[in-house]
């Protein structure tokens, strides 16, 4: 494949995967609240557009207390929210523990990413590159 059409089928597959608009839709919800939240598909019904363009991404945080501390009972928890900035750990997850309890915070930039912990690819994009590759090769 040619330099030219290397650069073309990789502009054709970005074209693609911009997405349209300037805020982000995700899930928001707290399982505090409303244990669906928990639900590794929560609901349509908390499904959001985040509110104005500083919110690029979505993010779910599971919260474990592993026992009685601080006068919080022992719980596990998942919160679902839309988030701004997040340089280090955008499309992953992190862990964080500390007395008592610990949470993990994953943070996504696509459209209602912040379902279940896995982070993946969407299969249009995988397909569309092939078949640009394919159609170039």
């Amino acid at each position: 494949m040619g330099h030219l059409q290397y650069l073309i089928a990789c502009g054709f597959v970005l074209i693609l995967y911009i997405q349209q608009g300037t805020s982000i839709s995700c899930f928001m919800c707290n399982s505090h609240e409303d244990s669906n939240c928990m639900n590794d598909f929560p609901p349509d019904k908390y499904k959001v557009d985040c509110p104005g363009s500083n919110y690029i991404l979505c993010r779910k945080i599971k919260q474990v207390i592993d026992f009685d501390v601080n006068g919080l009972k022992a719980e596990t928890r998942v919160i679902r929210s839309c988030g701004y900035y997040n340089k280090s750990h955008t499309n992953q997850c992190y862990q964080r523990s500390g007395f008592g309890g610990r949470q993990e915070v994953c943070a996504c930039q696509t459209d209602y990413c912040n379902t279940h912990t896995t982070l993946i690819v969407p299969i249009f994009l995988i397909l569309a590159l092939l078949a640009t590759l394919k159609i170039f090769h």
